[in-house]
């Protein structure tokens, strides 16, 4: 187990109390066992969200709808355990389920781990979504600043030349300026 497994897996097991069922859920190896938690009614959040991330790091599809959901919850630690998750996933459909949450205007303020996600799939739903979503970020007094940020630094990751125009205007921000002016930089010669 990695880091960053370990970490997340002793989040859930202080959420979860240490019970006797986070200890079985945490030791099973058996696939269908954490599928099970998913669909079973009265689970807790903690029991669906250890069997998603398993799953999801083990490459089993049956954990993407529940990694989904995560990807959009109000706690950013959840959203970064299933972000890592759907990218080990690798399943086709993250793409387009990290660019709609990201371009979701009433649920911005949870955009930064889809945004982030989708600068790391590089699919090709990814330069479209981040450019859309840095769009209406720099409207004056916009506070999803990190949003931005997130936006602009994935944009200069991916180096797609789409992105010119709205790089260029996100250098007028003074909080953005930097990184939109190292992002533009990174990207081809017209």
């Amino acid at each position: 187990m990695d880091e960053e497994s370990r970490a997340v897996t002793e989040r859930i097991r202080k959420e979860s109390g240490g019970t006797p069922a986070f200890e079985q859920l945490a030791a099973t190896a058996d696939h269908d066992d954490l599928a099970a938690v998913l669909t079973a009614p009265e689970q807790p959040l903690w029991a669906r969200e250890l069997a998603a991330y398993r799953l999801g790091l083990a490459g089993d599809a049956r954990a993407f709808e529940s990694l989904v959901l995560l990807l959009n919850h109000r706690d950013p630690e959840r959203c970064a355990a299933a972000a890592q998750a759907l990218l080990a996933l690798r399943d086709p459909r993250t793409g387009r389920a990290a660019a709609a949450l990201a371009t979701n205007e009433l649920r911005v303020a949870y955009a930064l781990h889809p945004v982030r996600l989708l600068t790391q799939l590089r699919a090709p739903e990814s330069a479209p979504a981040l450019i859309a979503t840095l769009r209406r970020r720099l409207t004056p007094h916009d506070p999803y600043r990190r949003v931005a940020l997130a936006c602009v630094e994935g944009l200069g990751s991916l180096a797609d030349p789409r992105a010119r125009d709205v790089l260029t205007e996100a250098t007028s921000h003074p909080r953005l300026a930097m990184a939109a002016a190292a992002a533009l930089a990174r990207l081809p010669r017209d």
